[in-house]
């Protein structure tokens, strides 16, 4: 639990709540990522995260309870020398600019290193999203300059720029 926020693994009885607020969001996702918008979509969503290669997470205002965002952690190697995972996040259009998702992002990070036991976390991050950036920076992220990815969001293949942190770079 944050000072503001508290994150908690994504459920089902979130999906009515989640796909209303992503749907109210689109506009402020599109292109950026994927947020179920339909009941099936929150469904498949759900069964990506199963402890093992993912986790999700919904991020709660401690205030009023409102769902402010999504943290996920996908694409998880446990593999020696290098354990890592990938970072997802995102927060929605009804409490954007409060800087939840920032908040759940920092807090997500211990998370991966200490729970999850991972060396390194990856976020990809579409070069012209400066919140994002932000975002990660503030949780002591570093850009890899040399290493772009093309990631498909939206259905449209989009460039982005892979930024990591690593176990006790510090930042948090």
């Amino acid at each position: 639990m944050g000072e503001r926020i508290s994150l908690r693994p994504v459920a089902a009885e979130d999906g009515e709540e989640f796909v209303a607020l992503a749907r109210d969001s689109a506009n402020m996702h599109r292109g950026l990522i994927f947020a179920p918008t339909e009941a099936a979509e929150f469904a498949e969503y759900l069964d990506r995260f199963d402890g093992v290669n993912a986790v999700g997470f919904v991020v709660r205002v401690n205030a009023t309870r409102q769902l402010a965002g999504l943290v996920n952690i996908n694409q998880i190697e446990r593999k020696a020398p290098d354990p890592r995972g990938s970072l997802g996040y995102g927060g929605f259009a009804a409490t954007s600019g409060h800087g939840y998702v920032a908040e759940a992002v920092r807090l997500a990070v211990p998370y991966a290193f200490e729970e999850l036991g991972l060396a390194r976390l990856d976020a990809y991050i579409q070069p012209a999203n400066a919140p994002s950036r932000r975002v990660v920076e503030e949780a002591g992220f570093r850009p890899v300059s040399w290493d772009r990815k093309i990631i498909h969001v939206g259905g449209k293949s989009r460039e982005h720029e892979r930024w990591t942190r690593t176990n006790g770079n510090g930042g948090t």
